[in-house]
């Protein structure tokens, strides 16, 4: 197969594709050359970035493209139902990030409950801001909410469980005996926003209304925290901002952005938002991890 990379992808995995006799081809496209490109390939390998619409599958007909492959969990940068009502087969690589992702959740947990990521910022600007940053809030005896309670949800559920977090998750979908095997209940979404002393979001991209929203942010306690580390699409970041200036929310950490890279320097610089660049996926074993899995999509496709 012809394979185009178009968001970087592990060395190893890409040399296994290699031996396998296929020819890869690493380069990113714009979006206005995407969908020409893609006529040249059999298969196409995203991350985040590249965004892969209705057009560009359009202008891709009549070529060679027959595999999408997300190298990620979620899916909606992709027109997946397009797709694949013109004869493209869409997978992903929901397994091989979870880990990787629940921990940098939990990082911003930390971050946000003891101050640290302004704590130092202040320390490299050689301030010592003991007093300023000796009001932090332990995460043991907290409520945990979990707003998607898929593989992400549930890696991050048995972390926070461990160091004595009570947790809670609301999602569409109910796994049969997973709340007696975790011992995490479901609860309504109204349950989980009164209840919860941080919420993380771990659901997809939500059709019709944000799940950070100014009406969702107004059920929840005075002084929550928030962590998204899903999509940037979730949060309505004026209302965030209003929350953390009014205190109504304490603390927010913050992976991903309705616009990446973001331009909201109002939230991401203030002094109570813990923020990465959308790194959740970033680790050398993720990284590793997707590549095979990857492989494994290419090696076995059509079989």
């Amino acid at each position: 197969m012809r394979i185009l990379v178009t968001d970087g992808m592990d060395k190893s995995a890409i040399a296994a594709l290699q031996a396998q006799g296929n020819e890869i081809v690493e380069q990113y496209y714009e979006p206005d050359q995407l969908g020409a490109a893609l006529r040249e390939f059999d298969a196409v390998v995203v991350r985040s970035k590249t965004k892969i619409r209705a057009k560009h599958i359009d202008e891709a007909q009549g070529g060679k493209l027959k595999l999408i492959i997300r190298g990620g969990v979620g899916v909606d940068n992709i027109d997946v139902k397009y797709a694949e009502e013109k004869g493209i087969t869409v997978r992903n690589t929901p397994r091989a990030s979870s880990q990787s992702v629940a921990e940098l959740a939990m990082g911003l947990m930390f971050s946000c409950c003891r101050y640290i990521s302004i704590a130092g910022h202040t320390m490299r600007e050689d301030k010592w801001e003991k007093k300023a940053y000796g009001k932090g809030i332990e995460l043991s005896g907290k409520t945990l909410g979990i707003v998607g309670f898929g593989r992400i949800g549930q890696a991050l559920g048995k972390m926070a469980k461990a160091i004595g977090m009570d947790v809670i998750a609301f999602d569409i979908f109910h796994i049969p005996g997973i709340e007696e095997q975790m011992g995490i209940p479901y609860v309504e979404m109204e349950e989980l926003l009164a209840k919860s002393d941080f919420i993380s979001v771990h659901a997809p991209a939500v059709d019709g209304g944000k799940l950070i929203s100014a009406e969702n942010i107004a059920k929840m306690k005075d002084g929550v925290v928030i962590i998204n580390t899903s999509r940037g699409s979730n949060c309505d970041e004026a209302a965030l901002l209003a929350a953390l200036e009014s205190g109504k929310v304490r603390a927010a950490g913050l992976d991903v952005y309705a616009e990446e890279p973001s331009l909201n320097k109002a939230l991401y610089s203030h002094p109570m938002v813990s923020c990465t660049p959308h790194i959740g996926a970033a680790t050398q074993e993720a990284q590793k991890r997707i590549g095979t899995e990857i492989v494994s999509i290419i090696e076995n496709f059509g079989k």
